[in-house]
């Protein structure tokens, strides 16, 4: 698996955000792997998100700026099905080292992790229009 691992991270990229000696496991983990995956999946992670739009009948599109960010949250939390398939587009991504330090403390990555997804998609806006 070690070519599998070694090809994975060179092909995200560079760590991003700051690293400092006070930071917790889980932000050098959102940093180290979490913040990489997304910036390389967000084509997909936009695409993805047009097509939930579209299975809700394009209803995204008669909201103001306001309501397209609850529709982001409330879908993202209440859709379970979104939800697993955001997860797994990250997770996929995931080496066995990482997969293993997600596996240890799922429940606080699992936040970061949907957190950060909500905040890419409300931040790009323009990109879910028709």
């Amino acid at each position: 698996m070690e070519t599998r691992d070694s090809g994975l991270l060179i092909f995200r990229g560079a760590t991003l955000g700051e690293q400092k000696e006070a930071t917790s496991s889980g932000e050098l983990f959102q940093n180290n792997t979490l913040r990489p995956i997304l910036k390389l999946q967000n084509e997909l992670l936009i695409s993805i998100f047009k097509s939930y739009i579209a299975q809700h009948k394009n209803s995204f599109y008669d909201l103001g700026p306001a309501k397209k960010s609850d529709f982001i949250d409330n879908a993202l939390q209440r859709d379970i099905a979104l939800k697993n398939v955001c997860k797994g587009l990250v997770m996929g991504m995931f080496t066995l080292q990482e997969y293993a330090e997600y596996e240890r403390n799922a429940s606080v990555l699992n936040k970061r992790m949907m957190g950060l997804i909500t905040e890419r998609l409300k931040s790009q806006l323009q990109l879910l229009e028709k």
